[in-house]
């Protein structure tokens, strides 16, 4: 019996992925990854490379791609919660510019499978967050390409997020909630909208 369930989500390419989780008093047992569960869903990639990162509260990374070797990624949280969003840049697509997002965080158990041809990039809403994520491709220095996380021609509801759009990627203007800064790095300032990002 499989013990991962594949739901496609209202963007094609798009999956999110929940494993059983078996529980008892002295903790839990989950299998993250099952060959066999994935192909019965339609989904035959291969991984080459497995990546973690660790980011603090208010952090965004993103939105990003890569142009000649792109990446599909398998997502998951393994502590804290991020909110997750991929973005389709397919130029054939019938979903071109249109994104999806999902809450995935260590209680939840969560996965986001996002194939090649998408931008992505996430918001940590917990304190710390530490992610983990499985690529169909390798890492091409040179390679990278981006979007703004903020284009409103795109208009991704970043929960949590306050502010007004002053005409660039700069996190300048922009707070959470709470109060803390959205912290982005130089790089994530600086990249275009959707009408000037690379398509697929």
């Amino acid at each position: 019996m499989g013990q991962i369930k594949v739901t496609k989500a209202p963007i094609e390419g798009l999956y999110v992925i929940e494993p059983t989780v078996h529980g008892d008093s002295r903790g839990y047992f989950v299998e993250t990854y099952n060959q066999n569960d994935m192909h019965e869903a339609g989904l035959d990639m291969v991984f080459v490379q497995d990546n973690q990162s660790m980011s603090t509260k208010g952090v965004l990374r993103g939105l990003h791609f890569q142009k000649q070797y792109p990446q599909g990624k398998l997502v998951r949280v393994i502590k804290g919660s991020v909110f997750d969003v991929a973005v389709d840049l397919r130029s054939n697509s019938k979903t071109y510019g249109q994104w999806y997002g999902v809450e995935l965080n260590a209680e939840n158990m969560k996965q986001f499978y996002i194939s090649e041809g998408f931008a992505h990039g996430f918001l940590v809403l917990s304190d710390v967050a530490e992610f983990c994520y499985k690529c169909t491709d390798f890492y091409h220095p040179g390679d990278e390409g981006g979007m703004a996380w903020n284009d409103p021609e795109i208009g991704i509801e970043w929960p949590g997020v306050v502010g007004k759009y002053q005409g660039t990627a700069s996190a300048e203007g922009y707070r959470l909630e709470s109060g803390e800064c959205l912290n982005l790095s130089d790089k994530d300032q600086k990249w275009l909208g959707l009408k000037d990002t690379f398509k697929f």
